[in-house]
């Protein structure tokens, strides 16, 4: 095991790529709640959901750690699970079968464009600052998951976002505040204090101290049924329009340029992901380029039509995995763990469930904080280069997407970069992605 995963050369041991993987399957396990919860929006039962959540998660999650040895973990993604449930299935009136399947075209598309070279070739083209800029923007982007999930900052209708108050619902005291604080003290002064597992630590002691205040919830069961009802959910009848679901989804015009949109937010965000996982677990350049990044690329991308295929929207990798490889993971191994847990979570996913999100909101931050480091290799004095930079690291937090602050630095560089006489210095993929980011703005503001 010790030479297939190549565990001893990396600098790590076979304790710590299986803490690692706990670590990064506790900072995911809320997606076995809250997908179910919103794709039960779109007409799916939950129990359904529940199980092609687990099952998505474990199958491409093990496929990432057996194929790209690396630490990233695979799971259904947030916003485009929202967009099948509210826009495919709410606004637009399609079924839950027809949904899923404009999720298998997606993956399909990105798939044919790893395969051609040209999703590496255009993670090459981007300019070292902006690579940097990714790390940092999704360094703040975790740390705000994070805070958010423990309550420290909330929605505000006139800040848009506010610190939380330690006043609850009924003028009793906000514990989910209580916890997420403690969970951020505990993990600094475990990780400072050089115990192994911090962010593990963090999170399990502090979902401990959640039972007595209520906020970590006791199980209400110990096992749940499986339902594989959603499996082939792109070829059984739409329950809507009465046809094939992959039927529809190839030709309805409209439908394809969804199927675009969607492509696009995967496209992007798996890169922004990937660059931020290979930051803390060391498999990041000098240059700021993700070593063995195909084998990444191709298994996200066979994850986004899995995803449709099984019901369980698209499964992607997810930015979280920092939290394991900050923890030490370094191979794959730590992905398998993971994968492993998301199995038997579809069994005893009422234990699971009771890790509540504020007890992870310490290991999120912290992983945010130790991503800011690269603010130092950013050239600051060149508007060139540190603007776009810059657009990219508040584009990721304050549009809550990795896709749109990526877009909005790549369409930065190069109007910044004619506008000063150096067009040379944009390559040509460079303004191919920043084309297809326009066009796909233009379509989100257009409707």
């Amino acid at each position: 095991m010790d030479q297939f995963f190549k565990i001893s050369e990396r600098g790590s041991s076979s304790a710590t790529e299986v803490r690692a993987g706990i670590t990064t399957f506790l900072a995911m396990a809320y997606i076995i709640i809250v997908n179910p919860s919103i794709l039960s929006a779109a007409g799916i039962p939950p129990t359904a959901a529940v199980t092609a959540t687990c099952l998505g998660a474990a199958v491409m999650t093990i496929a990432m750690g057996v194929f790209s040895n690396r630490p990233l973990a695979c799971a259904s993604g947030m916003g485009i699970n929202s967009i099948v449930a509210f826009t495919l299935c709410g606004s637009m009136g399609l079924g839950w079968q027809t949904a899923m399947a404009v999720i298998l075209v997606e993956g399909i598309a990105i798939l044919v464009l790893v395969l051609c070279g040209l999703r590496e070739a255009i993670m090459d083209a981007i300019p070292v600052s902006l690579r940097h800029g990714i790390s940092i923007g999704l360094g703040l982007f975790i740390a705000m998951i994070g805070l958010k999930d423990g309550g420290v900052i909330t929605a505000n209708a006139d800040t848009l976002v506010s610190l939380g108050t330690l006043a609850g619902e009924n003028g009793a005291l906000n514990l989910t505040l209580v916890v997420g604080v403690i969970s951020i003290i505990l993990t600094v002064i475990l990780y400072a204090s050089r115990i192994k597992g911090a962010l593990l630590w963090g999170i399990i002691i502090s979902a401990i101290i959640g039972i007595p205040l209520g906020v970590t919830p006791l199980p209400t069961g110990v096992v749940a049924p499986l339902d594989f009802s959603t499996f082939g959910a792109p070829f059984q009848i739409d329950s809507v329009s009465n046809v094939a679901g992959i039927i529809e989804a190839v030709t309805t015009p409209a439908l394809l340029l969804f199927a675009f949109s969607l492509m696009m937010s995967d496209f992007f965000d798996t890169m922004g992901t990937a660059m931020a996982v290979a930051k803390q677990g060391e498999f990041l350049t000098d240059d700021g380029k993700v070593e063995d990044i195909k084998p990444i690329l191709i298994v996200d991308s066979v994850a986004a039509a899995v995803g449709g295929l099984l019901g369980a929207s698209s499964v992607t990798t997810f930015v979280e995995s920092a939290s394991g490889a900050a923890d030490g993971g370094r191979t794959g191994l730590t992905s398998i763990v993971s994968g492993v847990l998301f199995l038997l979570a579809a069994f005893f996913s009422p234990l699971i469930n009771c890790i509540p999100s504020a007890a992870t909101c310490g290991a999120l931050v912290f992983v945010g904080f130790l991503m800011m480091s690269d603010v130092a290799d950013i050239n600051w004095s060149d508007p060139i280069e540190a603007f776009p930079a810059f657009m990219i690291i508040a584009g990721i937090p304050f549009t809550y997407s990795i896709s749109n602050g990526i877009g909005l630095g790549f369409i930065t560089y190069v109007i910044v970069s004619v506008a000063t006489g150096h067009i040379k210095k944009v390559r040509p993929l460079m303004w191919v992605a920043a084309a297809a980011f326009l066009a796909y703005f233009l379509m989100t503001l257009l409707g």
